[in-house]
């Protein structure tokens, strides 16, 4: 037993030692960073196969390089650097990372935590209650709605949550009442349903695309109101979110997309004709807006340009408009931001700027 602790005190003298000379080195290099600011924790230097290629520097020497992230290298020193708070943040400087930006998503993902939190809370109170919550989530191609809803979703118990998010109505549908399919996805007693783009279609992408006539437009626009005048007389809230960006931001998007494998799915033809018939969408977003926004089932406008802003402000005007038990108890704000939350107003004369 006495042996086995010897070596385990060698070798731990071993490891202090060869930390330490790391130390040393780095402090001779860098007085700004003192030996005794290092913290023993031990970097696995990068492998090929790892993420990583070894390319010969001038003078021979072996250079750890980042695939994909051009002229930004990892060196042994970065390493040695890395496990100090300091020493972290003298990196991300010499790396050219904006730490402002950083500062920004870490306080983002703190938030949104404990507006989640709050989720919870209110979807034990829709199971309670016997609530039943429809919120349509609707705006341009592109304009951050489906990771909206992801941040909404992600920690719902899903037996009480639903998106829906339908495809092109087949042959029968489109013999029904426009509104008959939709119908069959509304909440059920103490649930919460999210539709990824709604009814709202036939107000804005069908006429757009030319996928239903002038009479078809017309008549929903006459009877949507109506249609949702009875679901909230029969104890049903809707909430409608409009995610409005700029015609230069939804283009970035695009391009974004078209240039990362994982996202491409997400381009479709109606996407690609969205930048040729920007002042078609806007003329019949502005008539949606001006013929179906109620007292009962207002328009709430989310200004999408900054998608982290709009998720943390969407879920705060959800858990600010819902009475439901616990609320507040994270103390976190939950009055939406109104610069970035707004309800329509026919006084607005233009979106999306």
């Amino acid at each position: 037993m006495a042996a086995k602790d010897e070596s385990t005190g060698k070798l731990k003298n071993r490891k202090e030692g060869r930390v330490q000379r790391d130390a040393d080195s780095v402090a001779g290099n860098n007085g700004d960073l003192l030996a005794d600011e290092l913290e023993t924790i031990p970097t696995a230097i990068p492998r090929q196969g790892d993420g990583y290629r070894q390319r010969p520097s001038e003078a021979g020497d072996q250079i750890a390089y980042a695939i994909g992230v051009a002229g930004h290298a990892l060196t042994d020193d970065d390493l040695i650097r890395i496990n100090t708070r300091r020493g972290l943040l003298t990196l991300l400087k010499r790396k050219d990372v904006d730490l402002e930006d950083v500062r920004k998503t870490l306080l983002y993902e703190q938030e949104l935590r404990q507006l989640q939190v709050e989720l919870v809370r209110l979807q034990r109170w829709v199971q309670e209650s016997g609530q039943r919550i429809a919120i349509l989530v609707e705006g341009r191609d592109a304009a951050g709605k489906g990771g909206t809803i992801r941040r909404f979703t992600e920690h719902l118990n899903p037996r009480a949550m639903r998106v829906v998010a339908l495809p092109k109505p087949s042959d029968e549908e489109r013999g029904q009442w426009y509104f008959q399919r939709y119908i069959r996805q509304l909440p059920n007693k103490g649930e919460i349903v999210f539709f990824d783009r709604s009814w709202y279609n036939r107000a804005v992408v069908e006429p757009v695309m030319g996928f239903c006539s002038k009479k078809d437009h017309q008549r929903f626009l006459q009877q949507v109101t109506e249609f949702e005048h009875m679901l909230y007389e029969d104890g049903v809230t809707i909430i409608k979110f409009w995610f409005s960006i700029s015609k230069e931001e939804q283009a970035k998007r695009f391009e974004a997309r078209r240039q990362n494998p994982l996202k491409q799915w997400k381009l479709s033809p109606v996407d690609e004709k969205a930048q040729e018939l920007w002042d078609s969408y806007t003329h019949y977003k502005e008539e949606m807006f001006s013929k179906t926004h109620a007292a009962f089932s207002p328009w709430i406008i989310a200004k999408a340009n900054d998608k982290q802003s709009a998720r943390l402000e969407s879920l705060r005007y959800v858990l600010n408009l819902l009475p439901y038990k616990g609320k507040g108890e994270t103390q976190i704000r939950l009055t939406p931001d109104p610069n970035i939350i707004m309800r329509f107003h026919r006084k607005m004369v233009e979106l999306d700027l």
